[in-house]
């Protein structure tokens, strides 16, 4: 039997980014959204999920019962990652370990910045938080580089190195000196135009 998954959540882009995952592998899932503002990931029912309380977490099901849970976004897209194979990674050795090189520039260089800079803006560390918000956008502006010559982050194919810096980027997208940046304009054009990236991005949108 074919494993069906639900995926917990709310819109941050953390979420977000297991969503597309999902999406772009082609994995059927089902939402079930997370209500943070209410304080339900701090309920019973999520916390024999995740005792961490946070989110995403993706529960995979055969039949009615969950035969595999997993916490952490990165955790869940390098496992959908495995499970379609071609999809998000690239198959040759040295090409998968590029799209790795570029998928941990942008979490841990400037994903890792934008949140340690949202941290001091709630703390009242105004100073803190500019010089953060600064750095950040300015090494998000250096991946121009990698798309010069190349279709995606990581070469010429789709992975998940596009899902974390279409993520971050859209995050701060008014804040980007796009006229300077040409080749990422043209990227985020193109991965905003893809089918199943625009599904993830409103996975968890609440009427």
């Amino acid at each position: 039997m074919e494993a069906t998954y639900e995926l917990f959540g709310a819109p941050p882009g953390n979420c977000i980014r297991a969503a597309i995952a999902l999406e772009e592998a082609g994995l059927p899932y089902t939402v079930r959204f997370v209500d943070l503002a209410a304080g339900e990931h701090k309920d019973a029912p999520h916390l024999a999920l995740n005792p961490a309380g946070k989110v995403p977490v993706l529960v995979a099901r055969e039949g009615n019962k969950p035969s595999f849970v997993i916490t952490q976004s990165n955790a869940i897209i390098f496992y959908v990652a495995e499970k379609s194979p071609g999809r998000l990674l690239p198959e040759e050795m040295r090409s998968r370990a590029v799209a790795y090189e570029r998928y941990f520039f942008f979490l841990t260089d400037v994903i890792a910045v934008g949140h340690a800079a949202f941290t001091l803006k709630r703390a009242g560390a105004k100073d803190g938080y500019a010089l953060l918000t600064e750095r950040m956008l300015a090494t998000l502006a250096t991946a121009e580089r990698y798309l010069e010559n190349q279709q995606y982050m990581a070469g010429d194919s789709f992975s998940i190195a596009d899902i974390a810096a279409f993520t971050i980027a859209g995050s701060v997208k008014t804040h980007l000196p796009w006229p300077t940046l040409p080749a990422m304009r043209r990227w985020y054009e193109q991965i905003a135009a893809r089918p199943a990236v625009a599904h993830g991005l409103q996975a968890f949108d609440v009427e």
